[in-house]
């Protein structure tokens, strides 16, 4: 998870507001601390601390409790809001309008990540049914170009290089018109050791040239506070529009970048979370948030979950199960969709409640092997034993093992998860309205982790 270590600590602060017997000033000053302690650990500034502590300890002591929470649910909230409030614009969001192309240029410094961030952003739009386009305007380093290629072929989309040519400009002015026939078209640009003279004034040159709508910054989060310096040195000399955080994934130091961007006039618009292509989400601090202090983030699952199933197979998926038709093909199909939306480690952690319910890693990587091992086992299934799997008998089930090369107790697991799953949805299709049952699960939920 990402800043995994400043996410239990904010929840088990959350635990204690929650079990307290009495709100007094004694527990508000241990909260603060808790908060403190928690920020400077993930590197945060010591000044970005102390103001963000003196503003919920202000809030707590001066604001009156609404008459429809309680004093400890309040001051949830008041975490929850400042935090959010903390770490940047909600409204900064990077959403493509119908003006085609739409153009965004990466800039940064050398090996941030700027050109496998091209490939993440060109899969990221185009899953979301967007023609994209990458153009390669790296004449520097020798590697980038077939890089770029390589990135492209991953991500399925179109790419611009020319190999040879030491002029970025006359790369544009070659491929402007046929990349501009996609709706998005991402340029990947040179990076240096440092901010040097020469780097500002070639990035000033394809700026004007190129004219983007969006000129974001690809800078590493392991860099912490120092994010900050660059994010202002960048944005004032090339009037950066957004901040791209990579490396968020398993370093104590994001916290710092995070709020180093945040405080700076670039606001963060993408964090990369993993190596894969499909490791990048678009930042949205109140679904941050949620998601450290253990709400989950339920706008993130949706956006991933679109992309893994289309809404027919959704619609028709869910009509057969309120009708309780429930067969391995079902099974398979929503093991396939699991899949594509990423590892369990990061799903479990977008489901509100699911963070704070102790879920070892090493349970949750098991269980990613043993859906690996279903689907060799599924494969080697006849079309009439994935639609009516109670026909698997005993020598079946040797069958199947010998032909996939999974273990036979594997595969009566296998079968166990899936009565268990009809189960399920025959006691969902018994219960009428699924809507209501949603309703009555997110009721469960505490007043003051409302998102």
């Amino acid at each position: 998870m990402v800043l995994e270590k400043l996410g239990e600590s904010l929840r088990g602060t959350l635990k204690r507001i929650a079990s307290a017997v009495f709100v007094d000033d004694k527990l508000i000053n241990e909260l603060v601390k808790d908060i403190q302690r928690s920020l400077l650990q993930s590197d945060v500034n010591v000044k970005l601390v102390l103001e963000l502590s003196n503003k919920i300890k202000g809030r707590i002591k001066n604001e009156d409790t609404p008459g429809s929470i309680t004093r400890k649910e309040h001051l949830i909230n008041i975490v929850y809001e400042e935090l959010v409030a903390f770490l940047g614009d909600e409204g900064a969001r990077l959403e493509v309008p119908a003006k085609k192309p739409f153009i965004i240029m990466l800039v940064g410094l050398f090996g941030n990540g700027k050109t496998t961030t091209a490939g993440k952003l060109a899969r990221y739009f185009s899953k979301r049914g967007k023609k994209v386009a990458l153009v390669g305007l790296d004449v520097h380093r020798p590697a980038a170009m077939d890089q770029l290629q390589q990135i492209a072929d991953k991500a399925g989309v179109a790419v611009y290089v020319k190999k040879g040519e030491n002029d970025p400009l006359k790369i544009w002015a070659k491929y402007r018109d046929e990349a501009g026939k996609s709706d998005v078209v991402i340029i990947d640009t040179a990076g240096r050791d440092a901010l040097s003279h020469d780097l500002i004034k070639e990035i000033e040159a394809i700026h004007r040239e190129v004219q983007p709508d969006e000129n974001l910054l690809v800078i590493s989060a392991d860099i912490g506070q120092a994010a900050q310096k660059q994010a202002e040195q960048f944005h004032a000399s090339c009037g950066i529009t957004g901040v791209v955080a990579t490396k968020m994934e398993g370093t104590a130091k994001a916290g710092g970048a995070l709020s180093a961007c945040a405080v700076t006039e670039a606001p963060i618009k993408f964090i990369g979370v993993g190596e894969s292509l499909d490791d990048i989400e678009s930042f949205n601090p109140k679904n941050f948030v949620g998601r450290l202090l253990g709400m989950g983030d339920i706008e993130a699952l949706l956006e991933k979950a679109e992309g893994a199933i289309s809404q027919e197979d959704a619609e028709d998926l869910g009509k057969r199960l309120l009708k309780g038709e429930f067969t391995l093909i079902d099974l398979y199909e929503q093991m396939e969709a699991m899949k594509k939306m990423g590892p369990l480690t990061k799903i479990v952690e977008m489901i509100p409640g699911f963070s704070q319910i102790k879920l070892p890693k090493e349970a949750l990587q098991v269980q990613q092997e043993k859906l690996k091992l279903w689907k060799h086992a599924m494969d080697s299934m006849t079309k009439g034993e994935l639609e009516d799997p109670e026909e698997i008998g005993a020598d079946r089930v040797e069958r199947i093992a010998k032909g996939s090369g999974v273990q036979q107790s594997d595969i009566r697991e296998m079968l166990k998860q899936y009565r268990q799953s009809r189960k399920m949805m025959k006691m969902m299709k018994g219960s009428g309205d699924v809507s209501k049952i949603m309703k009555k699960m997110q009721g469960r939920m505490p007043k003051g982790f409302g998102v």
